[in-house]
């Protein structure tokens, strides 16, 4: 079990390409936990690369994205681990709730940060998604529903005077 904590397993983008990632900082997510755990059951743990074997897909990723989320689970695991995110929210300001590094990690285009959002999920990093939540209740923060609908491309089904009542506050 010591060596799979400092083994290599590799995550594999929706377009193929794969990233060597260490355990212990892969494990940030819970579908790596899961998977190795899976594979863990039938084999034996003497066997000196195990875990540098496993390779996992992760079909809803692309590499752009995965590069990303990679990056945010090294600094996590290596430099500073994020300040929590609690509710409600001292502040509207992402950089007064989080470390600044963190701030600026979500400070993306926003088809990038819902990407993320969406890899968070699917990968079950809990830290990364109340991290790329917040970072899009930031953005639709006193947005009118036609602003909100805009940004996550929803069409109107309302009338003009539900629609006007229907301003996210804060």
């Amino acid at each position: 079990m010591d060596n799979e904590e400092h083994g290599i397993v590799k995550l594999v983008s929706k377009e193929g390409d794969t990233f060597d990632v260490p355990i212990e900082i892969a494990k940030l997510s819970n579908l790596v936990v899961t998977t190795l755990g899976e594979d863990d059951n039938g084999e034996s743990s003497d066997e000196p690369a195990g875990a540098s074997d496993v390779e996992i897909p992760l079909p809803n990723v692309r590499t752009q994205v995965l590069a990303k989320v990679i990056e945010y689970c090294t600094h996590y695991s290596t430099v500073e681990s994020m300040t929590p995110i609690t509710t409600p929210l001292k502040s509207n300001r992402i950089e007064e709730i989080v470390q600044e590094w963190y701030a600026e990690f979500v400070d993306v285009e926003q088809r990038m940060l819902f990407e993320l959002v969406t890899a968070a999920n699917f990968m079950d990093i809990k830290a990364l998604l109340d991290l790329t939540c917040l970072a899009v209740s930031v953005l639709i923060k006193g947005k009118s529903a036609e602003e909100i609908r805009r940004i996550f491309n929803i069409s109107n089904d309302f009338s003009g005077e539900a629609d006007e009542s229907n301003v996210v506050s804060g």
